[in-house]
């Protein structure tokens, strides 16, 4: 038996494979939401070339979500990369039950997502 509190579905795993890969330019993302009701996460939106502002004006403010979003960096040297970021959307109007289920699942969607870095974002 499983001691994690949400599954992710491996449709959603090759969501985020695909999405890793994706040699896309400019700026790209995708949210994941969990479903309560079956305690799994599912892709909620995914966003091309959209403007990081455009991006977070789309996310809801009473739902928390994960959201991945890559950006073109270009380095001084000239190359361009394209790094990751998990973004953990948890607005405080969002419901305490959906928050803690939320919350749980993080570190492992952070393991499965294979970012190194999470930051945290708050409404409110």
């Amino acid at each position: 038996m499983s001691a994690r509190t949400v599954d992710i579905p491996q449709s959603v795993l090759e969501d985020l494979k695909n999405f890793r890969f994706k040699n896309a330019k400019g700026t790209t993302a995708i949210s994941i939401k969990i479903v309560k009701s079956s305690l799994t996460m599912a892709v909620d939106e995914e966003f091309e070339d959209q403007s990081i502002e455009e991006i977070a004006e789309e996310l809801p403010e009473s739902g928390p979500r994960y959201v991945l979003i890559s950006h073109e960096l270009k380095h001084p040297d000239g190359r361009i990369s394209y790094p990751i970021i998990l973004i953990n959307w948890a607005p405080p109007s969002s419901p305490i039950g959906l928050m803690t289920l939320h919350a749980s699942a993080l570190s492992y969607f952070h393991q499965v997502s294979e970012v190194s870095k999470v930051t945290r974002i708050g409404i409110g």
